[in-house]
């Protein structure tokens, strides 16, 4: 907490009792600058005071006295206001940046207590679509957030590697597939095989039944369908870490789903013994009416167990192994219902951590405004749009900058923020328009735009060529888009927790977007590099201020920070 804000804590206490920290989560950073530079609201005191909030921040500006760091206290509606002291807030907060660097930002209030994570989570024998890229990205940025909170935070991946798909992965090799082309090119392979598999299917349902059997052949370790899954499953692990390179993302535990069998007869078990089991149509489910939610099935009639039966020993695995504070589950909006169904079952289970299951969902990627499906043989291969992406990249920064050093590694990491930032971007439960003139303009709201921000910040650096010193006059910051910089600096930290509190990188993104744009107006309208040497040193001071946040800000996302574009 900064000590402006304490003050301003201090100041109200002195009229209002209420906890420190109550206080503290009531202050807000008003959205305009005639609103002063914090605001607390009084409308939570409307109730117990029996007065309209207007009214009661009008009395309570009047009595509130103002401190050696805050020096105006006044309302507008139902705020109170506070104006800082512009020169000892600017020297605060970039002397806060310069010492304390990239770990600006970073906190305890998660010392102690873990964070277990599941994203990414790709289908074994399937290419790596990029459906799964919008889980992977928002997992790996939710991991960097909370581990900046102080929490120690575990990252799964839990693998697509069982279910009656390889039923019919398998049912589909053993027809049509060849060993030479397997070979040459596994994945591609097997996704043709599933997708010819789902076009036969639809003249020939008994094809559906002999995926089962072989499915059922695989649950019961049949030497053969073991054989053929486990080389599936080495092929697929081969792609998958190749595109896990490129985005430079890693995990604690690959455990999917085939690694929970083991538990699944001792979890059944528990649930009849509990009396939470029934039979409907000859399967094995928890009955769930009672919650408007239709049946949880545990076992098919065919005895054979389902995602939620592997879900729910997975999910006693992990408390029993990192006994953690919350545990995240980042799949898709789709998925909804299933995760409300799942963390019932473990209430109902009597696990008093099934409080502590959170289902961060999330809206579809959408190219040309078609949804993607794997089943229908359209899928939108991961790999292509990243290189695609840096292909684009390269061929801007060509035109650009053609005797920039290093262009395709500078379009590498360009091209692959883009695609990172345009999954982050927009808020998460809402669906995103894949649009490559939108996501690799460097003038827009993107991840190119704050990357070249940045190289900008690096190029004015370099040009003062001198060391930057924290000892400046702090006076000489006095325009008006000087102190919004300050504030919009200052207001970091709060934005990575507020996107830890919502499950949200967009918070980030968005606070990246406006403080690039408002260095950008600032270093339009204002020569940073001058003639006056005090005036100088001030500004480059903030400059390398911001230059700090926005490379912390793309770190957290996942996305690197060229010094040259």
């Amino acid at each position: 907490m900064n000590k402006f804000v304490q003050e301003i804590i201090e100041i109200i206490k002195s009229k209002i009792e209420f906890p420190p920290e109550k206080i503290e989560s009531l202050i807000e950073v008003p959205p305009e600058e005639k609103f002063g530079d914090y605001a607390f609201p009084c409308h939570i005191l409307s109730k117990e005071l029996k007065k309209p909030p207007q009214e009661i921040a009008s009395k309570l500006s009047s009595e509130l006295m103002p401190k050696e760091m805050i020096e105006q206290i006044y309302p507008i509606g139902p705020y109170i206001n506070f104006k800082v002291n512009r020169e000892k807030f600017a020297e605060y907060v970039l002397q806060e940046i310069f010492e304390r660097d990239l770990d600006y930002g970073s906190d305890t209030q998660g010392k102690g207590k873990t964070i277990v994570m599941d994203y990414s989570h790709p289908n074994i024998a399937k290419p790596f679509g990029i459906g799964h890229l919008r889980s992977t990205v928002i997992g790996n940025a939710l991991y960097n957030i909370f581990k900046k909170l102080g929490y120690e935070a575990i990252r799964i991946n839990h693998l697509g590697d069982w279910g009656t798909q390889f039923g019919k992965v398998i049912a589909a090799y053993k027809m049509w597939g060849e060993e030479k082309e397997l070979s040459s090119d596994p994945i591609a392979t097997l996704y043709d095989l599933y997708v010819r598999f789902h076009q036969e299917a639809e003249g020939r349902p008994e094809l559906e039944e002999e995926a089962r059997r072989w499915f059922k052949r695989l649950e019961d370790g049949d030497k053969e369908a073991l054989g053929l899954w486990e080389k599936f499953k080495n092929f697929s692990l081969d792609e998958f870490n190749r595109i896990y390179k490129m985005l430079d993302i890693s995990f604690d535990s690959y455990a999917g789903e085939s690694f929970y069998n083991q538990f699944i007869e001792k979890t059944i078990d528990k649930m009849n013994q509990m009396g939470l089991t029934e039979i409907s149509q000859d399967a094995l489910i928890v009955n769930l009416e009672k919650y408007d939610m239709p049946p949880c099935l545990i076992r098919k009639k065919d005895e054979a167990s389902l995602y939620a039966t592997r879900d729910i020993c997975a999910a006693i695995y992990r408390y029993e192994t990192y006994h953690f504070h919350k545990a995240l589950y980042i799949v898709g909006s789709a998925q909804k219902l299933y995760f409300q169904q799942l963390f019932k079952v473990l209430e109902l289970m009597c696990y008093p951590w099934a409080k502590d299951l959170v289902h961060v969902d999330f809206g579809w990627v959408k190219f040309k405004q078609k949804m993607m499906s794997t089943r229908k043989g359209n899928i939108v291969l991961l790999e292509d749009v990243l290189n695609k992406s840096i292909e684009l990249a390269l061929k801007i920064i060509k035109e650009k900058n053609p005797d920039l050093e290093n262009k395709e590694k500078v379009a590498f990491d360009v091209g692959i923020g883009a695609v990172i930032f345009a999954n982050l971007f927009t808020r998460r439960n809402k669906d995103i328009d894949f649009d490559w003139d939108k996501v690799l303009n460097f003038e827009g709201e993107t991840g190119p735009y704050v990357q070249y921000t940045h190289a900008r910040l690096s190029s004015l650096i370099r040009k003062y060529a001198q060391p930057i010193e924290n000892k400046v006059d702090f006076k000489s910051l006095s325009t008006e888009e000087e102190h919004l910089l300050i504030k919009r600096l200052e207001d970091f930290p709060r934005r990575i927790k507020s996107s830890a509190r919502e499950y949200d990188p967009a918070l980030i993104c968005s606070y990246l977007i406006e403080l690039a744009s408002l260095f950008n107006r600032f270093y339009q309208k204002e020569r940073i590099i001058t003639e006056n040497v005090e005036s100088t040193k001030a500004r480059m001071l903030l400059v390398k201020a911001v230059q700090t946040v926005i490379k912390s800000g793309l770190s957290i996302l996942g996305i690197k920070s060229p010094e040259k574009m």
